[in-house]
């Protein structure tokens, strides 16, 4: 092989390696123009996201806000119609009614406080519900209050939800017959919580079957027991005296 072959051969191996630098650095600027834009891509879809969980905000705080002025109307026309009633009975009837629509507004103002939580603490939760119960409720002056008492447990705030409710549905039939406190009792024996609702009423029948009863009330709870998966027993309170209800569910 001559001298000018080797030459040759070494400016060609030369052309071809720049060749190549020349592509790598073709490509890594292609490689980065595709990650820049990538990134730009992604803060875009981020805004998006956000500018859209604030609309959703907005939306929530508006529905809560129309649905709470809706409640108190209704609560305003039964009280309104209760004065008009015929009888007494129809009279007491708008007023129950009246004061349950109100204490389910109780419990929704509650609720929104929960709102992107994930987990409630259940006694601080129906203390403060109880709270605005018994001052929607409860005759003022009167020695009365409703009691929560008890161990606390950590439970997913849709579970939260509905116990809110039953507990604000029990209490107010507990009002119309109980001229004590009411108390709201807590305990867990894991994995199962026993809450219960205890007043010095009269009592209830000793043939009492709850799931014979037709009234508006029972049937609430009832249903929202069935919701949280738990079971419905009825009992006398403390000394015999009074009703005691105890739901017993799965935390």
């Amino acid at each position: 092989m001559t001298i000018a072959s080797l030459a040759d051969q070494r400016q060609l191996r030369q052309i071809n390696g720049q060749a190549q630098t020349n592509g790598q650095a073709s490509t890594g600027e292609t490689d980065r123009a595709a990650l820049t834009a990538s990134l730009l891509r992604e803060k875009e879809l981020l805004s998006e996201m956000s500018v859209l969980s604030q609309q959703q905000d907005l939306m929530a705080q508006e529905f809560d806000h129309r649905l709470g002025n809706s409640l108190q109307m209704i609560v305003s026309l039964l009280s309104l119609q209760s004065l008009a009633a015929p009888t007494p009975e129809a009279a007491d009837q708008l007023t129950i009614a009246a004061g349950r629509v109100a204490a389910f507004g109780r419990v929704h103002r509650r609720l929104h406080f929960l709102d992107r939580q994930k987990n409630v603490e259940l006694k601080q939760y129906l203390r403060t519900l109880c709270v605005d119960i018994a001052d929607l409720l409860l005759e003022k002056g009167a020695g009365r209050a409703v009691v929560v008492e008890g161990a606390e447990i950590n439970l997913p705030t849709a579970l939260g939800i509905p116990i809110g409710f039953l507990v604000a549905e029990s209490i107010t039939n507990s009002v119309k017959y109980a001229t004590g406190d009411i108390i709201v009792h807590i305990q867990t024996s894991s994995p199962t919580v026993l809450l219960s609702i205890s007043d010095d009423g009269p009592g209830l029948p000793s043939d009492f079957n709850p799931m014979k009863q037709r009234g508006l009330g029972m049937k609430l709870i009832q249903s929202l027991t069935k919701q949280i998966g738990g079971t419905l027993e009825f009992a006398p309170g403390d000394g015999q005296r009074g009703t005691r209800l105890t739901v017993s569910f799965a935390a």
